[in-house]
């Protein structure tokens, strides 16, 4: 594919704009890398590509968050772009990877530029309730939400409209041995993004289970696959709640039966 349609430039701009709308409103996961990646890959034709690169980038956004108003990594945006650039030249998930990584990190300019301009239409429609002037309350509600959409929808419509231009001007300009470096950093990510998931749970607690799961899929992938492994995980967590249920149960139970024999007698 050397080429973006118009309607699938339109879809993928669709996309973007609802996956910024559910992440600012009801949250319900369509702004999540795995969603914006696997539906542009869709879009695009190659919906592997677009589950490899939004599942890495995924990973690398487990744990991450605006707590406070932090501005963090737009993976959701370098998502989408990654995907269609894979697609595009041909080279694959890990070239899209490699070129998503720091698309995410220099578009939080521009969630910079969105939070400044969000912040002005708020104190502007903190002056229009004072003055009970709903008609403007709603237009500054309107043009905060619009600067948060254009935040994203800007880039990926560059990116997409230029896309084949950018994607040549890459591969003429950065050197093979830089495309070799970012390939095995986009190979090594998906373990970043669980160590930082790790680190936030108490996994000292469950190791156990952790190394059970590791050695089904390390030395068991002829048999086991991840929906295998995950569904055992799902067994042993269901019976360690009940074990634990069933031993806070008991001491209840025993009092219960302590005072009935005080009574009798």
């Amino acid at each position: 594919m050397t080429e973006i349609s118009v309607m699938a430039l339109i879809l993928i701009l669709c996309i973007t704009t609802l996956g910024v709308l559910d992440q600012y409103s009801v949250q319900m996961g369509f702004y999540s890398p795995l969603f914006s990646g696997t539906l542009t890959g869709l879009v695009l034709g190659d919906i592997q590509t677009g589950l490899i690169v939004g599942a890495t980038l995924q990973l690398m956004s487990l744990g991450i968050a605006h707590y406070g108003g932090a501005t963090i990594p737009d993976y959701f945006s370098a998502s989408i772009m990654g995907t269609a650039y894979a697609v595009i030249s041909g080279n694959g998930a890990d070239y899209g990877i490699g070129l998503a990584i720091p698309i995410a990190l220099l578009l939080t300019q521009l969630d910079i530029l969105a939070r400044m301009s969000h912040s002005i239409c708020k104190h502007y429609m903190d002056r229009c309730i004072e003055t009970l002037d709903y008609r403007k309350v709603t237009i500054a509600h309107a043009a905060g939400g619009a600067t948060w959409i254009l935040s994203r929808v800007f880039p990926v419509f560059v990116g997409l409209v230029f896309g084949e231009a950018v994607v040549s001007a890459i591969n003429a300009v950065i050197p093979e041995w830089i495309m070799s470096g970012l390939q095995a950093a986009g190979k090594i990510l998906p373990a970043m993004g669980i160590a930082i998931l790790l680190k936030y749970l108490p996994f000292k607690k469950y190791l156990a289970y952790f190394l059970l799961g590791f050695v089904l899929l390390a030395y068991g992938d002829s048999i086991f696959t991840i929906l295998a492994v995950a569904i055992i995980g799902t067994a042993l967590a269901l019976i360690h709640y009940h074990s634990i249920a069933n031993l806070k149960a008991a001491p209840a139970a025993a009092s219960v039966d302590d005072e009935e024999v005080e009574i009798d007698e």
